[in-house]
């Protein structure tokens, strides 16, 4: 299965669920979560233990969505200081 295959059966995204963030899909847990408990220097294993629904896979998709986002080359300026 190749990452984007991965992604579209474990990330979604839907208007009316989390303020259209991408979230896991059948639940409200955000992919800005996951990566924040990652990024923090959490454990899959310590995830799982918080969410105990997530699969490892999910926490992957997790972050093969981050690396898609950040593929797309933009710029942001500051508008207001």
């Amino acid at each position: 299965m190749n990452a984007i295959n991965t992604l579209e059966n474990r990330i979604s995204i839907d208007p009316e669920i989390c303020n259209g963030k991408p979230i896991i899909n059948g639940q409200r847990i955000t992919v800005q979560t996951i990566l924040e408990f990652l990024s923090c220097g959490d454990s899959i294993e310590e995830i799982q233990k918080a969410y105990p629904t997530l699969e490892k896979e999910d926490i992957y998709a997790c972050l093969a969505y981050a690396s898609l986002v950040m593929n797309h080359h933009s710029i942001t300026h500051a508008i207001a200081a």
